[in-house]
C-alpha cells in the first residue's frame, strides 16, 4: 500500500462513516482482505463496536497484524472538557478492542455540553433528545484546553499521533502558537468542488499532513439529502473524458487527483466491487495538465457545513466556517 508523508498512512482508507452497524464488522473483516490497511472510525459514526469486533477477528485469523494497520478515530463535541477527553478515548479504544490508535483527532471545533455514556452513546448532537424541542448546548471550552488533554493521550501511549478536523486556518495558525505537540493530521472536506488551495498551504506551511474526507464529493450525502445528483463531480464531461483516456472510472480519477495533490483519501463503501475499485489508483498517473483542469472545477461547494445542517436537523444555527 503506498502511503503518504512521514507518517507512512496508507494514502488510500476506508472511510467508516454511514457504514450499517449490521454490516461494519463484515465490511472491516473483508476491506483487510482486500488490501486496505488505513480505516477512518469515530465515536460519533455508531459502529466502532462492530468495527473493532471486525479488527479482532481479522487479526485472530491472520489477515493482518494490529501492527500493520493504520486507525484513527476521533473525539466528539461532548469531550471536549479536558476532564473528559481521556475517558472519551478509552471507551473508544474499548469499543475497538485496541490498547492504542494511530491517530485520534478533533471531530469538530464545536464544545458542546457533556453527556454520559449511559445517557446514550454515541451523543450526538443533542444534549437531551428527550426533550420536547431539542437543542445543541453549547460547553464554554476554549479549544487550547481540548488540545492539552489530548496532548496527554500521546503521553500516556493511548495514541501515537493526534490532529484536527474541520478546522480552518486561522483556528490551524492559533493552534500552532499553543501545541506542546504539533498537530500530525488535518482532516477536511476536499474534492474537486472544494479544493481549499490556501488550507492546503497553510497545512503544508507547518508540515501537517492531510486527509480529505467526502473524496468524491456529493456522493457522500446524496442519502442525506444534502446534496443533489446535478452536483456530482463525477458527471462532469471533463473528469469522463480523463478516465477514458486512462481507462479508469470517474471516482478513480477522482481519487487518483487527491493522492496526487499530496493528501490521504477516505472514500467509502459497502461494496466489495466498489472499494477494489478505490484501492487500483496506483498504477497510472494524471499529467499536470489533466490535474490543474480538474482543480479548475472547484466552486467552493462545501457538503458539510454546520451552518447548513445544524439547523434544520439539530435546531440551532452554528457557523464554523464563513
Amino acid at each position: 500500500m503506498t502511503t503518504i508523508s512521514d507518517l507512512a498512512i496508507p494514502a488510500v482508507g476506508l472511510g467508516l462513516w454511514k457504514i450499517a452497524r449490521e454490516d461494519a464488522a463484515a465490511v472491516v473483516i473483508e476491506a483487510l482482505k482486500e488490501g486496505y490497511r488505513h480505516l477512518d472510525s469515530a465515536c460519533d459514526y455508531g459502529n466502532e463496536l462492530e468495527v473493532g469486533a471486525g479488527l479482532t477477528t481479522a487479526f485472530e485469523s491472520g489477515v493482518c497484524t494490529r501492527e500493520d494497520v493504520w486507525v484513527t478515530s476521533k473525539l466528539w463535541n461532548t469531550y471536549h472538557d479536558p476532564a473528559h477527553v481521556k475517558e472519551a478515548c478509552l471507551k473508544t479504544l474499548t469499543d475497538l478492542g485496541l490498547d492504542y490508535l494511530d491517530l485520534y483527532l478533533i471531530h469538530f471545533p464545536i464544545a458542546l455540553k457533556p453527556v454520559d455514556f449511559e445517557a446514550h452513546y454515541p451523543p450526538g448532537w443533542f444534549h437531551d433528545p428527550n426533550k420536547e424541542s431539542p437543542r445543541m448546548e453549547l460547553a464554554s471550552v476554549p479549544l487550547h484546553e481540548t488540545w492539552a488533554a489530548m496532548e496527554s493521550l500521546v503521553e500516556k501511549g493511548l495514541v501515537k499521533h493526534i490532529g484536527v478536523c474541520n478546522y480552518n486556518s486561522a483556528l490551524i495558525h492559533d493552534l500552532m502558537a499553543y501545541a506542546k505537540i504539533k498537530p500530525a493530521m488535518l482532516q477536511v472536506e476536499l474534492h474537486p468542488y472544494l479544493t481549499q488551495p490556501s488550507l492546503m498551504r497553510t497545512a503544508a506551511q507547518y508540515g501537517i499532513t492531510v486527509t480529505g474526507f467526502s473524496p468524491l464529493g456529493a456522493s457522500s450525502y446524496l442519502e442525506l439529502s444534502m446534496a443533489n445528483e446535478p452536483e456530482s463531480v463525477l458527471r462532469e464531461e471533463l473528469i469522463k473524458e480523463i478516465a477514458c483516456r486512462h481507462r479508469r472510472t470517474p471516482a478513480q480519477v477522482v481519487l487518483r487527483w487527491g493522492i496526487q495533490r499530496g493528501t490521504a483519501v477516505i472514500p467509502k463503501s459497502s461494496k466489495s466491487s466498489r472499494r477494489q475499485e478505490n484501492l487500483a489508483v496506483f498504477d497510472f498517473e494524471l499529467n499536470s495538465d489533466e490535474m490543474e483542469s480538474i482543480s479548475a472545477l472547484n466552486r467552493g461547494r462545501r457538503f458539510n457545513n454546520p451552518a447548513d445542517f445544524c439547523e434544520g436537523a439539530f435546531n440551532t444555527f452554528h457557523a464554523i466556517y464563513e
